[in-house]
């Protein structure tokens, strides 16, 4: 069973679930706040000439404003909740963030080569220009995006009103996040919607955020900086070897357009076919039940 927060802020009593939902909204304000907060501090004292030739100063503030937020919310989930932060434990850190990062390129490897066998998209070899703004958004995407859906969303959601309704409000609210991208669509934000169980099964199943995180930031990067394909209409994730593009007249329902690949077909039936496989094992093993106690130490 996961700790979703039992103590503290998260006490039984009354109107827990609008002190769940008080607590997700500063949370998750103090979270993105604090990211960008860190992330142009730290490009502002790394200004340099060199670091600007390479990018490497935009990646380094990645990296330090996506360990703010977890210390951040390991600060404030430890004294606000009152409880051991046991979704952010270091020790299986590196297995499961590989792990995720595994599942992640696997997946949109898949989707891509069944959009290549078919004839939907052109895959060509090109030189690599550049590959700092590629992890950097990787990163971010990754470390931010999951802790704000996963941790934060989902799990207070889950806190005020049962898994059930928090897995269909994260994944919804993920696919309507996305309807502002360029090239976006309807049916892109139900194919993104569709692959939410994926971040959410790996959360069940080892009752930590590395291996979503790892899923994620490999997914984008996979897509974008590998392949070059366009990542849910963007193309800050570029630079890598090849170069993706629609086939000449295939449909933007077969081939995602200009959306990128996720806004597939093979992207919506992968995705629903992944989430249903992770989220099937940790349900069957009575992970969609939250622990009824404080975790210990």
């Amino acid at each position: 069973m996961i700790d979703i927060g039992t103590t503290g802020l998260l006490a039984p009593g009354r109107l827990r679930w609008l002190r769940a939902i008080g607590w997700m909204i500063a949370l998750a304000a103090g979270l993105v706040v604090t990211f960008n907060a860190v992330a142009k501090a730290c490009v502002w004292l790394l200004a340099v000439d060199a670091g600007k030739a390479f990018d490497m100063d935009k990646l380094i503030a990645a990296c330090a404003g996506a360990v703010a937020i977890l210390l951040l919310y390991w600060v404030a989930v430890r004294f606000a909740e009152r409880r051991r932060v046991s979704e952010l434990s270091l020790r299986q850190l590196p297995a499961e963030l590989m792990l995720g990062s595994v599942i992640g390129a696997a997946l949109i490897g898949l989707i891509i080569g069944l959009l290549w066998l078919v004839g939907w998209v052109l895959i060509e070899p090109q030189p690599v220009s550049r590959i700092a703004l590629a992890l950097r958004d990787s990163i971010r995407s990754g470390v931010v995006e999951e802790v704000l859906l996963r941790l934060v969303i989902f799990r207070l959601l889950w806190r005020g009103f049962g898994i059930w309704p928090a897995l269909v409000i994260s994944s919804a609210l993920f696919g309507v996040l996305h309807l502002a991208n360029p090239d976006s669509s309807l049916f892109a934000a139900l194919a993104l919607a569709a692959g939410e169980g994926i971040g959410i099964g790996l959360y069940l199943i080892t009752g930590r955020i590395w291996a979503s995180i790892g899923m994620h930031g490999a997914w984008n990067f996979t897509q974008g900086w590998v392949f070059g394909a366009v990542v849910s209409g963007t193309t800050d994730i570029a630079g890598g070897p090849l170069s993706l593009r629609p086939a000449a007249g295939a449909p933007d329902l077969m081939s995602g357009g200009g959306f990128g690949p996720e806004a597939s077909l093979a992207a919506l039936i992968v995705s629903l076919l992944a989430s249903a496989a992770l989220l099937w094992w940790p349900w069957t093993r009575g992970r969609f039940v939250a622990a009824a106690q404080p975790a210990s130490g």
